[in-house]
């Protein structure tokens, strides 16, 4: 398969965004085959110095700045932004995650970037949108997850609101941009204009709450935290078997009267306390004391195994290490070894999406800081001595 085979070659990205949310939406379009071309001040974005360093590569910035280019970019110098102007003339898309105002301070308002390129998408991340009493506010991920409402739901009501480990509301913001890029340009390709798609931390992680949301919605009342346990289902969590816990998720009536028949408690769900969900609901602790009594009789592996073969839902808690080592994730090729000339070899996820004729890859690894900084220029119709000029001037 050829570069040219992948669904976005062809398309330019230009990149103006940093740490993760935006470099995780250019991560994606760059492995769905786009030429991104991440531009970078002479520090560099800030990931390249966070996280756990090796051979003088950051693997957090290895993991989510794959499949791009760096060009290093004073964008403070005259000369900085007409190099960048002058990219922005053949992309299709440009990614940035500043705050709304950002890019009209730096002369790149909507009215300009239509002058530079009518065909321009512009993909904006932000904390809040551009609209609104909070668009100018500063913000991060766990101040998303907090404002969200998700880690009020999160925990129980003996440890408070928790947040999530892993910086959510980034990824999924990322990937609603990602997406919206992809839609504009599929829009604009069939005829439609070309616009701006914009994307929020916060509003991208209120879209997730489900059932939260909804039950809120309808009756006007907060969710309770419910640590393991389903806030709309019984039984649904973490049970104890005889040698360690194990996850079960029997979220319909069938799957819940399977489990209890595995379980040899079947007849349970004819008890006037069991026979509904919105009881089992009530009567929760009951159910899972006689749920852990059953479970301990037998090994975590075993269960896993029976349960799963009557098509009951069930796994054990895995930990980072335990997961990276799973079979079937090195069945998905969840885990990559990636060579990147100067710093050894890095280990990273993998593609999610799978494509059967056109499989994604790692196309070029994370790049050194401006280390496509010629190439790119050149690629643009910059000479030689014009190169040499611009670095001379540390504008790249």
């Amino acid at each position: 398969m050829t570069d040219d085979m992948l669904p976005l070659a062809g398309v330019r990205v230009i990149d103006l965004t940093r740490i993760l949310s935006g470099p995780f939406c250019s991560m994606i379009l760059g492995d769905l085959g786009a030429d991104v071309i991440k531009i970078e001040g002479r520090d560099g974005d800030a990931v390249r110095r966070q996280g756990d360093i090796v051979d003088g590569m950051s693997w957090y910035f290895a993991g989510f700045n794959r499949n791009k280019r760096s060009l290093t970019l004073d964008l403070r110098a005259e000369e900085g932004k007409a190099v960048l102007e002058r990219l922005l003339k053949d992309a299709d898309i440009l990614t940035e995650n500043f705050r709304p105002g950002v890019l009209d301070k730096m002369g790149l308002s909507a009215e300009r970037l239509a002058e530079i390129n009518p065909g321009l998408i512009v993909a904006s991340i932000n904390g809040y949108g551009s609209t609104g009493p909070y668009a100018d506010r500063p913000a991060f991920d766990f101040i998303a997850q907090a404002m969200s409402g998700f880690m009020s739901t999160n925990g129980t009501e003996e440890t408070g609101p928790l947040r999530a480990a892993n910086p959510i509301t980034d990824l999924i913001c990322g990937l609603y941009a990602a997406l919206g890029a992809v839609a504009a340009l599929r829009g604009r390709e069939a005829g439609g204009p070309a616009q701006k798609v914009e994307a929020s931390m916060m509003m991208s992680m209120l879209s997730m709450m489900a059932y939260l949301s909804a039950g809120a919605l309808a009756s006007g009342k907060d969710p309770a935290r419910t640590g393991n346990d389903h806030p709309i289902a019984s039984p649904y969590g973490l049970f104890h078997t005889a040698d360690g816990d194990i996850a079960v998720a029997p979220s319909t009536e069938a799957i819940c009267a399977k489990f209890m028949t595995e379980l040899d408690l079947g007849h349970v769900l004819s008890d006037p306390r069991f026979d509904t969900n919105g009881k089992r609901l009530e009567h929760r602790a009951e159910l899972n004391a006689m749920i852990n009594a059953a479970l301990s009789k037998d090994t975590q592996a075993n269960w896993i195994t029976r349960l799963n073969g009557a098509g009951v839902p069930c796994g054990r808690v895995q930990t980072m290490l335990d997961v990276l080592d799973d079979p079937q994730v090195a069945a998905q090729e969840m885990v990559l070894d990636v060579p990147h000339p100067g710093h050894g070899t890095v280990r990273m996820t993998g593609f999610p999406m799978k494509f059967a004729a056109t499989p994604l890859r790692v196309r070029h690894p994370a790049p050194d800081l401006g280390g496509d900084s010629d190439a790119v220029l050149r690629d643009a119709g910059y000479s030689d001595a014009d190169i040499a000029r611009l670095r001379a001037r540390n504008v790249i």
